[in-house]
C-alpha cells in the first residue's frame, strides 16, 4: 500500500534544528582506536507520533479507516538511526556505551543486532569506512567499480 502525503508534508512546520552535516559527523568520528557502530531497529518506526497528529495520517481501505501511531518511514530523509561511539581507551568506551544504552532504554528504542558492532577498530558509518587513521574507501563500492564491464562500443563510451 502506498499513501501520498505530499500535501501533508507541505503543511508541516519545518524543524528549526537542522541536522549536522554528514561530513562533520564522519570527520568527528575518525581517528579513534575504539569504535562501536549501532543502528536503530526500524529507525523512524520506533518513534511514537504525537496522538494529536495521528488523525492527520488517516486513510481508508476496504477493511476500514486507519492512522499511523509511529512516524512514517519515507516521509523525509534522515540519518538519525545510525550511531557511532568513539573512544581511545576501553574504560572510556564502556562508559560512553553505558550512557548510550541508558538513553535508548529510557526512550524504549531498540537496536538492530545485525547492523551493530561493538569495540572494533573499523566500520561503516553513514556510508563511509572509518578507521583509526581516518576515512577509507568503502570496499563494497570499490568492488562495484572493479567489477564494472569496460565499454565495448562507441555508444557505450558516450
Amino acid at each position: 500500500m502506498c499513501i501520498d502525503y505530499t500535501n501533508l508534508n507541505k503543511a508541516c512546520l519545518k524543524d528549526p534544528y537542522p541536522l549536522p552535516s554528514i561530513d562533520r559527523l564522519v570527520d568527528g568520528a575518525s581517528g579513534f582506536t575504539l569504535l562501536s557502530f549501532m543502528d536503530a531497529y526500524s529507525g523512524y518506526n520506533q518513534i511514537k507520533m504525537n496522538p494529536r497528529d495521528e488523525a492527520k495520517t488517516a486513510f481508508i481501505t476496504e477493511a476500514g479507516a486507519y492512522c499511523y501511531k509511529g512516524l512514517i518511514e519515507g516521509d523525509m530523509e534522515v540519518y538519525l538511526d545510525d550511531m557511532v561511539v568513539k573512544s581511545t581507551t576501553t574504560v572510556d568506551h564502556y562508559r560512553a556505551l553505558g550512557r548510550v544504552f541508558q538513553v535508548l532504554r529510557r526512550h524504549q528504542l531498540k537496536l538492530n543486532p545485525e547492523k551493530c558492532s561493538f569495540r572494533v577498530q573499523a566500520g561503516k558509518f553513514l556510508g563511509f569506512m572509518l578507521i583509526e587513521r581516518g576515512i577509507e574507501a568503502n570496499p563494497e563500492k570499490c568492488q562495484a567499480i572493479i567489477n564494472m564491464r569496460s565499454p565495448r562500443t562507441i555508444k557505450e563510451v558516450q
